[in-house]
Parts: structure tokens; sequence; C-alpha cells
């Protein structure tokens, strides 16, 4: 027999970008709140460092394929393929642990992609149930909070901004100068992306002490990038409200006889099956994995899977492939690059974010200029692999090439999906999820025209060769941002949840990452799906714990 622990008021299933703000925000509120991560809840101080060969090499960070794999093909007819596709940190602060740290806003055009546009064949655009103005207050609070670097004002297409940064922004490396030079060259507004990097003389009183320039996929040891297990977390346990159970296998949401979550089963690190009721159960594992656990949850009420009424769960999965550019310049011309000092990311531009069709696609995203990676793992198209050969590209090449990387706007779909593997198990005998998945034609003429325009900046910028890197027959899931699986409407036969991330059949269930989004956007999501979690837990704590419910009246959209 399962053992029952004392009911609380909500649990959290995940740790990350989602389940951080959800955990404050309802804790602060005078709630008892239970966090559930599947992963351990490490130490900066003692876990993190930058030793390249741990993180890059013996993936410290990633989830272990032969623990907890996932499966990929391209259509139904295919065979799936175990690949760590899209991997996020299985950890108390999840994705936010290892992130490089790009923080954009999303645009004004995300929300009303579908009005913008109308339908697109062979996609499933949809309108958010919600605007930019109504996410804009979480945004900056996230940005004050979390502690976000930037310029505001920079980004000529910015939205509505109702405060600045509370850090200024990192100053230029060598590589994001030249990107600069570039892009002043071909008119291209660029500016300091903002950042989850903290900068000296900041206004939260927080140290900046950047020890190395690599970031991208390492825990930092120092305080100088946020983190979810650095802010919200102990933010949220600072209450006595909150209790973290890490190491915590989530397997079902449970439902009772009226419908409503009555709570979840977890398996302890003990190997112990538990049973943990609560008032609400909140989903935060990242798109792919809530969607994975509420197709585990079915029951009589849902035999497809738990608020899966429309058949929708799991479906329109989004992904926000990562290619690019890289650039070479003359070493006997040109200073270094020194791409190991400064950060991993100087200088970004949303020149193209918004739809010009005469590029022959809808929708763009954001562009940045990068280091190639750490010298043992150069990201350089071509690179010798092995001995000598190897090492005199390292010398001769590393320190004179950059790239110019693109976050691709893919288009959701609803034959793009996760569902339950029929064949494959994780090490809790629990099938894994199968993410089905081939880019859309738009996709794909996206990703050559900005492709190709990266190309043109490095030219302008002095690369004496370029070699572009286009989007491939699937995606790789490389850059570890997923939405869309949930999406979020205000009908239920279009939609699982509301503008709350609220399930429509399942009142007290909220989904509060990337996976209600209806639309990727083009630009990194976390900012957004801390925003959306904070808006979320928000309504939550002052409307449905209270016993009253809201819906959001939406004007019509004004074309121009």
């Amino acid at each position: 027999m399962k053992r029952k622990m004392d009911p609380v008021d909500a649990v959290i299933v995940g740790l990350g970008a989602g389940g951080g703000p959800a955990a404050k925000v309802l804790s602060e509120a005078g709630y008892k709140v239970v966090g559930f991560d599947k992963g351990p809840w490490l130490r900066p101080e003692e876990h993190y460092s930058g030793d390249e060969l741990k993180f890059q090499n013996r993936s410290y960070l990633w989830p272990d394929v032969n623990l907890m794999p996932r499966t990929v093909r391209s259509d139904e007819n295919s065979e799936a393929r175990i690949f760590n596709f899209s991997p996020v940190p299985s950890n108390v602060g999840g994705g936010t642990s290892h992130m490089a740290g790009w923080m954009p806003r999303p645009r004004v055009s995300d929300f009303i992609f579908h009005s913008l546009h109308g339908d697109l064949e062979g996609a499933s655009l949809a309108d958010w149930p919600y605007r930019y103005e109504h996410l804009e207050p979480y945004l900056t609070k996230v940005e004050w909070s979390y502690g976000i670097s930037g310029l505001a004002g920079a980004d000529r297409g910015e939205g509505f901004r109702s405060k600045p940064y509370p850090s200024g922004p990192l100053p230029p490396t060598q590589f994001g100068k030249k990107f600069y030079e570039g892009s002043n060259k071909l008119g291209i507004n660029s500016f300091p992306l903002p950042m989850s990097h903290l900068t000296e003389d900041n206004a939260l009183g927080r140290p900046a002490v950047n020890r190395t320039s690599f970031w991208n996929q390492y825990g930092d040891p120092t305080l100088t990038r946020s983190s979810v297990a650095t802010t919200y977390i102990p933010e949220a346990l600072s209450t006595g409200n909150f209790e973290v159970r890490a190491d915590s296998y989530v397997k079902e949401v449970k439902v009772g006889r009226d419908g409503k979550a009555t709570g979840v089963i977890y398996i302890d690190p003990d190997g112990v099956e538990i049973e943990q009721e609560a008032r609400v159960v909140v989903l935060s594992l990242g798109a792919i994995e809530s969607a994975r656990l509420m197709l585990l949850s079915s029951s009589n009420r849902f035999p497809d899977g738990l608020a899966n009424d429309s058949g929708l769960v799991g479906k329109n999965a989004t992904f926000h492939e990562y290619i690019f550019a890289v650039g070479l310049f003359d070493k006997d011309i040109e200073d270094p690059l020194n791409g190991w000092t400064g950060n991993y990311q100087s200088g970004g531009s949303t020149h193209f974010y918004e739809t010009d069709e005469n590029r022959g696609h809808i929708g763009g995203g954001i562009i940045a200029t990068t280091q190639i990676g750490q010298a043992i793992n150069a990201i350089l198209p071509g690179r010798p692999v092995w001995g000598q050969a190897m090492k005199d590209a390292d010398r001769d090449y590393f320190n004179y090439s950059m790239k110019i990387g693109f976050i691709l706007q893919d288009m959701p779909q609803e034959t793009n999906r996760v569902d339950l593997d029929p064949n494959v198990k994780d090490a809790w005998g629990m099938p894994v999820a199968r993410i089905t998945n081939k880019p859309h034609a738009n996709d794909i003429a996206m990703s050559k025209w900005q492709i190709d325009k990266n190309v043109e900046i490095l030219q302008a910028a002095g690369a004496t060769k370029t070699t572009p890197v286009y989007l491939g027959d699937e995606f790789t899931g490389n850059a570890c941002h997923q939405q869309s699986t949930v999406r979020m409407g205000t009908d239920p036969a279009k939609s699982v949840l509301n503008e709350w991330g609220q399930a429509h059949s399942v009142e007290n269930l909220f989904v509060v990452d990337g996976a209600g989004f209806p639309t990727a956007m083009g630009v990194n999501p976390t900012l957004t799906i801390m925003a959306h979690s904070w808006r979320c837990a928000d309504y939550i704590a002052n409307t449905y714990m209270k016993g009253r419910s809201e819906r959001l009246a939406l004007p019509p959209i004004k074309k121009s």
C-alpha cells in the first residue's frame, strides 16, 4: 500500500524556469507548497566550476540517456530511435542551471501571430489568449527579482517597457565588436542582448564575478549568472511555507471522481512510492515532460490522458532549432578575437524579427554573435577531430573565428508532437516521451534566408571564409527550448488550457511552463516562461484559491 503524506495547498512538479516563480508567489502568499524535482539539489559552490571536461565532455548537467531516454522520429511511419532530444538538466533549477543566459522579451506580434498572418497551410497558427500588455508587468517583475542585465531602448522594435533593467549590459567582447562593425556597415540595429548575468553596480546589490567565458552548459559557482536555484527557490524556502523534494520522480497525477486533481504519486529517493495530496497541482516540467506526465496520468475520467478531452495534449510542439553561420578571419591581418574572454554571447539583433513577405516566409527571430565554443569542442565545420591536425586547426582558427546564431521561430504543426513510446521505458519503468517532428516549409525558408544574412554580416565584419549551417530534415532539439505541447486558448475544443494556464477540464490543474504557448515566438523562451508562471501563480493565489474565477476579455486586433 502506498504511503500518504499530509495534504498541502499546492504541489509543483518541476523546479526550473516555470516552477521557480510559482513556488515563490504561492509560498509568499501564505500557502503550503511542496516542490518536486526528479534530479538532485546541487549547490553552486560545491558542484559547479569552469571545468570544461566535466561539463562539456562528461555531460555533468545533462540527463543520462540510459536512465531518462527519449526517442525521436520524423513521422508516424518512421521507426523511433533513442536520442537525447532537447535535453534540459534534471536538477533543482532545471534549464536555468546551464543556460547561456539570453533573456530577451517577446514582441507584441508574438501574441497575435494568427491574427497578423491568418492560416498557413500545413501549420496550426493560433493567437495567445492574452496579449503583451497583460504579461509586461510580470516581465518587469522577473527582470528585477531574478536579475537581468540589458540596455532599455536599444532594441528599436521592443514593446512598451514600464521599467529599465536593474543592471547595465555586459561590455562587448572582441568578437562582439566585430558583430557590431558588420551590423553597422549594413545598417542593422544591433545591441547588447539582455542576459541573466549581472554587471557591477547593479541595482540589486548582488556581486558580479565572472570566472569563465564559456558559461553555456556550465553551472555557475558564483551568483553572477542568475538561476532559479539561487533566487526563487531560496526566497520560497525563507517563507517557511515551501519544501523541496529533490530526487523524487512524479509518475502520475491522481484524479478524483469529481474530475479534479487530488495530488500526485511519486517515487522518493529510497524507491518508496508515496502519494501527496494537494488542493492544486502545478506542472512545470518543460513542454516535453509536462505533456508526457499528462499522458501517463490516464484514468476512467481521462482515458487518453489527463485533461486531454480535445486530443491535443502533446500536439503542436515547437523546438526553436539553433542554427548559425561561422566566420573565419585572417590571422595575419586581424587581431585575435579571444573567444575565451568575456562571455559566450556578445551582441545581437532583432532587426529581422517581424514579417517581411519579400523574404519568402513569415516570422523571424533573434540573432546573436558568440564564440565558437570551448577549444576542446570548437564548433567549426570541417575541423579535424583528432591528432596533430586538430591541434593545428585549434591553434590557427580558434582565436580567429566566431559565429552568428539564430533562434528559429518554427511553426506549430499538429503532426509535430510528443506521445508515449510503446517500446522504450525509463529507469522507473515508465514509457518515455517519443518526439515526432519535421520542419515546416516556412521553417526551411526562414532558416535559409536568415543564415545567408548572417553570412553577409560576417563578411561585412571582415571574415575571409564563412560557413553556413542550415536547418536539416529534422529538428535536433539542440536549443533545449520546448513549447506548445499543451496549448492555451479560449475554446476547449481547440486548446487544453485557458489564459491562466488552467486546464479547461480539470479546474485545479495548472501548467505554467512553455507547454502552454500557442506559438514558439522568435526569442529564447526563459524570460517569457518565468513571467507567464508568475502571472498564472498570481491567479492561483489571489483568485482560484479564494474560490473565484475570472476570464479575460480581449479587444479586437487593430490591423494597420
